[in-house]
């Protein structure tokens, strides 16, 4: 074991002296059953993920702003900025007068072309059955054919009239194409827009991903494994799903990737910084229940039973936490067996 430094071996003697001796009245002692038996973990090697981990930033999958499809002046907005939009909702309305009176005008030459094609069949029938009595001529006929196709015609593009006029008007009441939460209002009540003029941005809380940069020397581990999981805090989400790009970089030689992550996923934003851990292949390690570790000051130890069932107290050094275990780096074995619950072994020492 290499030498402790003089700060850490004072820490370290303090820290032993703490729990064997610590007064009553320095520190109240909690009350507990001295005779409950202890229990024991025995450490065993673990396979487990190595990771890679990277820095990443979190952005929506869904991200749009919303442009006007039609002329007109802003009569109503109903959403603001950090206001949820449900899916489909009105978020503003334009003035729609232009639009409306185009309607009724289609509506009024539909109304005529069909008018003018009731007659023309109607017609074309009359002739047709005096053409089949040999009472009309050839050309009286093909007259009448040709009437009523040009009519039929006219009838078609009267109702393509209206089917623009409505979508027109459809125009003048802008809708949310997903659920979302608005990010910019960029229009104010009584401005006119034109078609394209931008209206509203927001984004999806839903679906979100995370942008990252992989260096070249795991790129091609990573390719073949494809798991990755993003760390916020203690908080671990896994990805959905791993997408690389095929190219790299000509400034960084880094590649660039997108991990996916579950639906609705809690507490993530976009725009978060984030810690991405990249699987490229597998370790053996062991962890410690964080329930058998104690701790003084910057000194972390636990109790540990000897051949003959001795308890002894031994200083661990201590990697990252993986739910509710801690890898250990050094300090103990596979085999060491430790006492779970040392607040009883503290009893126990004390008396």
């Amino acid at each position: 074991m290499p030498k402790l430094k003089v700060s850490q071996a004072l820490c370290w003697a303090s820290f032993c002296l703490s729990l064997a001796g610590c007064s009553a009245g320095d520190h109240p002692q909690p009350v507990i059953d001295a005779k409950k038996e202890l229990k024991i973990y025995e450490m065993v090697l673990e396979k487990m993920p190595l990771e890679r981990k990277v820095d990443g930033t979190i952005e929506a999958i869904n991200q749009a702003t919303v442009s006007a499809q039609t002329s007109g002046r802003v009569t109503e907005l109903f959403y603001d900025v950090n206001d949820f939009v449900p899916a489909g909702a009105v978020i503003m309305r334009l003035r729609a007068t232009e639009q409306r009176a185009g309607m009724q005008q289609a509506q009024a030459v539909l109304q005529e072309a069909m008018t003018r094609d009731a007659e023309a069949k109607q017609q074309f029938s009359r002739i047709e059955g005096l053409y089949k009595e040999k009472v009309a001529t050839k050309q009286e006929f093909d007259n009448a054919l040709a009437n009523r196709d040009a009519v039929s015609a006219k009838l078609e593009a009267a109702r393509a009239a209206i089917a623009m006029a409505r979508e027109g008007v459809a125009y003048t009441e802008v809708r949310a194409p997903y659920a979302g939460i608005v990010t910019k209002r960029l229009v104010q009540v009584g401005e006119t827009v034109q078609p394209g003029t931008p209206l509203m941005s927001g984004v999806s809380l839903q679906y979100l991903r995370v942008n990252l940069d992989l260096p070249q020397s795991i790129v091609e581990k990573v390719r073949t494994i494809k798991k990755a999981a993003i760390y916020v805090g203690d908080k671990r989400v896994e990805a959905n799903s791993l997408t690389l790009f095929p190219e790299a970089d000509l400034n960084t030689h880094t590649f660039h990737a997108r991990a996916n992550l579950p639906a609705d996923a809690t507490d993530l934003h976009p725009g978060m910084f984030v810690k991405v851990g990249l699987m490229v292949g597998e370790s053996e390690r062991l962890l410690i229940p964080e329930s058998a570790l104690v701790t003084r000051s910057e000194v972390v130890g636990a109790y540990v039973l000897d051949k003959s069932g001795q308890r002894h107290l031994r200083q661990l050094r201590v990697g990252e936490q993986v739910g509710n275990r801690v890898e250990v780096l050094a300090g103990l074995s596979s085999g060491d067996k430790v006492v779970l619950n040392p607040v009883a072994e503290l009893q126990s020492a004390g008396q």
